[in-house]
């Protein structure tokens, strides 16, 4: 069966993948998606480009928007660089926002704002403006989200900045706030300590009443050497920190090394290898794919380099390998990612990853199957860009790339994903590069969010806006 490529030619209306040819029709249908409204956040967010990315739009913000209990929220930064927080009833054309109290202090792309809820107490958490330094800390009174259409939304529902956990320091060089509710009702804070090329994955957890830092889980140390060089310090970048359905945690991962002697020229990434642990009690140990405990959290035995059986993906450091991508759980609790580098067909030695990945960057699928075996699909559309891809699974397990530019790619979970098509092309949106998605909305009504910031030069404001696509229901 040849592949090919489908684009959506009209901006509303229902775009499928093809059929596969010469099988039957699997009883579950395979991607598609509608377009069903896009509503404006901002018609004047800040803008500035750093980091080739953009401060409201960063691919490792979890979560810029969410939905809960039939409301949306998203949190972001205006032209006047202040910290917003906004909420809409689903389906509704308009936000309404509230400052969090906060304003933005340096034009640096890391210093998102994420959000999270905890289910246990009901209140809406924020952590924001952080790269290697102390962060801003917010949170809501309790029950704010349990009771969102009798509670009004005004800054008065939220407590005063914060530049601790309610008095936990955690770190004075924080980084990479992520929220991730366990499936006890409990929050988590993933976060990293120290600066790239010399860091330590953390977690704290908030039981409802208070917050405790559980500790360190991934080592720093360790000598990695490739074909060029070593390296004795490093850190692991995450794609992503999830529970399944199962209540299992999920996370793949890349290493950054230290030292550029690993690689073939200076003008690319340190980045290599694309690993996998998981844990079966709240993020306390790490487990390699093949169940072997290779770390426990807050302990001097944590996720090292050295340790075996973590490598799903080998790679060296020669091919720009893109760290904190994208991950997600299907039905079965089975884990899968994005990945994306300049595969050698195009060259053994990237020597500026900006303007290579660009020209030939491509993006990979990497799976469990039923099997137990690590499949790997190259998603066959020319990345144009040196951002990062998001991964979402509809509720069939069929997969949706979303492309920089905010263009979207599937495959049927009946062709073992293998069947990649574009549905839609990005005409109209004007992205700047990066888009984020609402991870928690698909599972709640099978609709796929898009956040995207509309493109502009250096620091003229531009639109931020959330578009929604109907997924197979």
């Amino acid at each position: 069966m040849k592949r090919r490529t489908l684009l959506a030619t009209a901006l509303l209306g229902t775009v499928a993948a093809p059929a596969l040819a010469g099988t039957a029709r699997a009883a579950a249908p395979g991607p598609s998606i509608t377009r069903t409204g896009t509503t404006t956040l901002d018609s004047q967010a800040i803008f500035f480009v750093s980091y080739d990315g953009l401060v409201n739009n960063n691919s490792f913000q979890k979560n810029a928007l969410l939905t809960h209990k039939g409301y949306q929220y998203a949190a972001w930064y205006t032209a006047d660089r202040n910290a917003v927080i906004g909420r809409r009833v689903l389906g509704a054309s308009t936000w309404s926002t509230v400052k969090a109290g906060h304003t933005l202090r340096y034009d640096d792309s890391h210093n998102v704002i994420s959000m999270g809820v905890s289910k246990s107490d009901g209140r809406l958490h924020l952590h924001m403006d952080s790269h290697s330094d102390g962060f801003t800390y917010v949170k809501s009174v309790a029950g704010l989200m349990d009771n969102p259409s009798g509670l009004s939304w005004t800054a008065s529902r939220f407590g005063a900045p914060q530049s601790t956990l309610d008095g936990l320091a955690l770190t004075s060089q924080f980084t990479y706030p992520q929220f991730v509710s366990t499936p006890d009702g409990k929050l988590q804070l993933s976060y990293r300590v120290g600066v790239s090329g010399n860091g330590r994955n953390a977690l704290a957890e908030y039981n409802g009443t208070s917050w405790t830092v559980l500790g360190e889980w991934s080592s720093s140390t360790g000598t990695y050497t490739s074909e060029h060089g070593s390296s004795g310090v490093r850190n692991m970048y995450l794609h992503g920190i999830d529970y399944d359905r199962n209540g299992r945690l999920h996370s793949f991962f890349t290493w950054r090394e230290q030292n550029g002697a690993v690689m073939c020229n200076s003008g690319g990434l340190t980045n290599h290898d694309t690993g996998y642990v998981y844990s079966d009690d709240r993020g306390r140990t790490w487990r390699n794919n093949a169940g072997t405990v290779v770390g426990t959290t807050g302990t001097s035995n944590t996720v090292a380099v050295t340790d075996s059986g973590l490598v799903v993906d080998a790679l060296n450091p020669d091919h720009s390998l893109m760290n904190q991508e994208s991950q997600a759980t299907d039905s079965a609790g089975r884990p899968h990612a994005i990945i994306s580098y300049v595969p050698g067909r195009f060259g053994q030695c990237t020597t500026n990853y900006v303007a290579d990945r660009t020209a030939n960057g491509r993006a990979f699928h990497v799976r469990k199957t039923a099997a137990g075996a690590w499949s790997k699909t190259e998603i066959p559309i020319a990345l144009n860009s040196s951002q990062r891809t998001r991964l979402v699974l509809d509720k069939y397990d069929n997969a949706y790339a979303i492309l920089p530019y905010g263009r979207i790619a599937a495959a049927s979970a009946a062709s073992g994903h293998t069947d990649w098509t574009t549905l839609f092309d990005g005409s109209g949106l004007d992205a700047f590069g990066e888009v984020l998605v609402d991870e928690t909305r698909i599972a709640q009504d099978g609709v796929l969010s898009i956040l995207h910031q509309v493109r502009s030069t250096g620091t003229t404001p531009s639109a931020l806006r959330v578009i929604d696509f109907g997924l197979p229901a």
